[in-house]
C-alpha cells in the first residue's frame, strides 16, 4: 500500500523473539503492502536483528514513550503497534501524544484497557453485563475458596498473560501458598473455578473499529498436546501457555459470544479472548485488549486483522468480513545468530 510514492510505514513497539511484536510484523509482511519498523528496549530482543524490519530502534526503558515517539519520527512511521502488554499499557495512556504528531496507535482505548489490566474489574464489569464468567474471588483466606470449589486455578489479578504466575491448586493449602506468593510480589491473588476441557479452550479474536462497529471474530480451538502450548499438566489439570496453536474454523456461537464482550465493553479495537467451554458457554479466563500472539496464524487463515484495521483508518471503509481458511495451524521457534559487532 502507497500513499503517493511512499510506502506506508508501520512501526512496532515491542519485537522480543516469540513475541506478539514478531507476529504483528509477519502479518503485515503477509499483507504485501507496508515498510516495516520496530523497536524494543532490550538489546537482545531477536526482532531489532530480523531483516524483515527495514530498521529497527533500541529505545529508552526511563523515557519510554517519548523515546517510542522519536523512534516512529526517525522511521517516518504514520502507524504505531503494540507488541506486547506492557507497550499496550504505556503507550495508550499516551495516546494523545502521537495523535498530535499524527500517528495512529493501533490499540483499543484507554478505558478499554483500563477495564481489563485488573481481573478483578473485568470479570465485575462482564457479570453486571450479563456475560458468561467462571466463578472469581479474591483470594484472602480459605473460606474464599467455598465461592470456587476446588481444584482451582489461583493467579495475580493483574499481569498474568501468557499463564504468567497462573497456579493450579488441588488443595485449599496449596491454593493458599500461591496466594501468597503472589502477595509477595505487590500483587494482588484471585482463585478461579477450573473448568475441564472437555469441550475445548478457545482464543478468539475481535476486531472492533473505532466507532465500535464489529470488523469480525475468528476462533481457534487449542491443541494442548504439545509442549509449547502447555505450561502446566497434572494432577487432573491442564493449563495453556501464551503459545496458541490448533484448529481453527467455523464456530459461530463461540464467535458472537465473544462479540457480546467486545460490545459490552465498548471495545474500539483488537480484542483477544481466552476461555473453555461448558455446555455450549465460552467462559473466559483471559481478555486482553490488544492483538494477540496468534495474529499471524490467524492472518495465515485469512484474517488479518493487523491490515484490515490500518485498512479502515486509510479508507474509511469497514472491511469486509473475510472468508476463514478452516484447517490446523502449528508454530514453532526460529533461531537467528548475530555477530558481535551488530549486538546492539
Amino acid at each position: 500500500m502507497k500513499r503517493g510514492n511512499q510506502a506506508i510505514r508501520v512501526m512496532i513497539a515491542g519485537v522480543g523473539g516469540g513475541s506478539l511484536g514478531t507476529e504483528l510484523m509477519k502479518s503485515l509482511r503477509l499483507a504485501g503492502r507496508y515498510e516495516l519498523f520496530g523497536c524494543d528496549i532490550s538489546p537482545t530482543a531477536y526482532g531489532l536483528y530480523d531483516k524483515c524490519f527495514s530498521k529497527t530502534f533500541l529505545v529508552d526503558p526511563q523515557n519510554y514513550v517519548q523515546s517510542v515517539l522519536k523512534a516512529c519520527k526517525d522511521a517516518g512511521a504514520v502507524f504505531l503497534i503494540p507488541g506486547g502488554e506492557q507497550p499496550s499499557s504505556l503507550l495508550a495512556e499516551a495516546v494523545h501524544i502521537f495523535t498530535d504528531h499524527r500517528i495512529h496507535f493501533l490499540g483499543n482505548s484507554p478505558e478499554v484497557v483500563q477495564i481489563f489490566s485488573d481481573k478483578s474489574n473485568t470479570f465485575r464489569v462482564l457479570a453486571e453485563c450479563g456475560c458468561s464468567i467462571p466463578k472469581t474471588k479474591p483470594l484472602q483466606s480459605a473460606s474464599d475458596l467455598d465461592a470456587v470449589g476446588l481444584p482451582c486455578i489461583v493467579k495475580p489479578a493483574t499481569g498474568s498473560g501468557g499463564s504468567s504466575g497462573v497456579f493450579f491448586a488441588a488443595t485449599v493449602e496449596e491454593a493458599l501458598i500461591y496466594a501468597e506468593f503472589i502477595r509477595r510480589t505487590d500483587r494482588l491473588p484471585i482463585a478461579q473455578e477450573y473448568i475441564h476441557l472437555d469441550e475445548g479452550e478457545f482464543t478468539v479474536g475481535v476486531l472492533s473499529l473505532p466507532d465500535r462497529t464489529i470488523a469480525g471474530s475468528i476462533a481457534l480451538r487449542r491443541s494442548l498436546d504439545a509442549k509449547l502450548s502447555v505450561s502446566y499438566r497434572g494432577r487432573g489439570g491442564v493449563i495453556s501457555s501464551g503459545y496458541s496453536q490448533g484448529f481453527i474454523g467455523e464456530f459461530p456461537d463461540l464467535c458472537l459470544q465473544a462479540e457480546k464482550i467486545a460490545t459490552a465493553s465498548g471495545s474500539r479495537g483488537p480484542l483477544n479472548i481466552q476461555g473453555r467451554v461448558r455446555e455450549g458457554r465460552l467462559l473466559p479466563f483471559e481478555i486482553n485488549p490488544r492483538f494477540s500472539a496468534s495474529t499471524f496464524l490467524r492472518a495465515m487463515a485469512g484474517f488479518n486483522e493487523v491490515d484490515m484495521l490500518i485498512q479502515h483508518h486509510l479508507t474509511g471503509e469497514v472491511p469486509a468480513r473475510p472468508a476463514i481458511k478452516t484447517g490446523w495451524y502449528f508454530r514453532s521457534l526460529t533461531e537467528t545468530m548475530v555477530e558481535q559487532g551488530d549486538f546492539r
